[in-house]
């Protein structure tokens, strides 16, 4: 029996379930396999790259969904879709990214409309919904935090975590909610091995009258991905990278830096934690190799106990 790789659910002999056909377009029946290999979404990408908005180290492709065709079809403007191929240097990415999305809707984050789909080999891409484009060709307001802090695409690390909380404060329409959803974001990313959270990673939406944290993106263990993983955090938070206690999140930046009640800190970090009941059940049903799945496992088994213990 198939699984869906965009709900996980199961689909009998279809390639997808009804409702992650669903998801993407209303009543839609089948989806077309991307045409493109993985290799040549990579090509793609690297000669697209000067004509798209959207950058970065994984190779991505900005996309339509085509009703007409049931498929996603690659474009150089307007794209209402990101897709992410397959790496050619770390493996299973894709895979990684929509394990590591759907586990934070999980605990309370916002995430868009994501998932993974078949290419024309039937390996899998990632796509996700852009949030910053509304009906009729509308782009909402979006800017990330390098450059709301005046930094660039090669400067993106050097800033702090104290820095971050400073922009929400600055630009949030309500900065306490928004570091209510910061700090559920940044103990997620710590207990899963997300050690590439940097200024680009993280960005303010504007929605009508309202400035608050986009939906989160680029959620992936980079910690299984790499060989060597070196740091905890892309951002150091109290002056530190490695070695990051439950006490620098729960006080030192919690309650001293972003004044948050105690009582709210504690929910916040009850409900990621809480997490750990429903990790291995997600995992199985993920499209993640079993060796890959038995690496997330632990590293997110070792993080809580510590979490737990401290």
């Amino acid at each position: 029996m198939n699984r869906c790789p965009i709900t996980y659910e199961d689909c009998g002999d279809a390639d997808y379930s009804a409702r992650g056909l669903n998801l993407l377009s209303r009543g839609l029946e089948t989806l077309a396999p991307l045409a493109l290999s993985q290799a040549q979404q990579r090509e793609e990408s690297l000669v697209r790259m000067e004509k798209m908005s959207i950058q970065g180290v994984q190779p991505k492709l900005s996309a339509v969904f085509e009703r007409k065709q049931a498929g996603f079809t690659v474009v150089d403007t307007g794209g209402k879709f990101i897709l992410k191929p397959q790496s050619a240097i770390y493996a299973e990415l894709p895979e990684n990214e929509d394990f590591t999305m759907k586990l934070a809707a999980m605990c309370g984050i916002e995430t868009p409309l994501h998932g993974l789909v078949y290419d024309k080999n039937r390996e899998l891409t990632y796509f996700i919904k852009r949030f910053d484009r509304g009906g009729r060709k509308e782009k909402l307001p979006l800017e990330d935090f390098a450059q709301l802090s005046g930094k660039t695409r090669d400067t993106k690390y050097d800033s702090s975590v104290e820095q971050v909380i400073a922009i929400v404060d600055t630009y949030a329409t309500i900065p306490l909610l928004e570091k209510i959803q910061m700090l559920r974001r940044l103990i997620f990313s710590h207990l899963i091995g997300n050690e590439d959270m940097h200024l680009k990673n993280y960005s303010l939406l504007t929605r009508g009258d309202m400035v608050k944290l986009a939906p989160a993106y680029d959620l992936l263990s980079t910690t299984i991905a790499l060989k060597n993983a070196r740091e905890e955090s892309a951002l150091p938070l109290g002056g530190k990278r490695n070695s990051l206690s439950r006490q620098l999140f729960t006080h030192y930046l919690a309650v001293e830096r972003m004044q948050l009640l105690p009582k709210t800190v504690a929910t916040v970090e009850a409900e990621i934690v809480a997490l750990e009941s429903h990790f291995s059940p997600l995992l199985e049903k993920s499209f993640l190799s079993p060796l890959m799945q038995e690496k997330y496992l632990r590293l997110f088994k070792e993080r809580v106990k510590k979490w737990k213990s401290e």
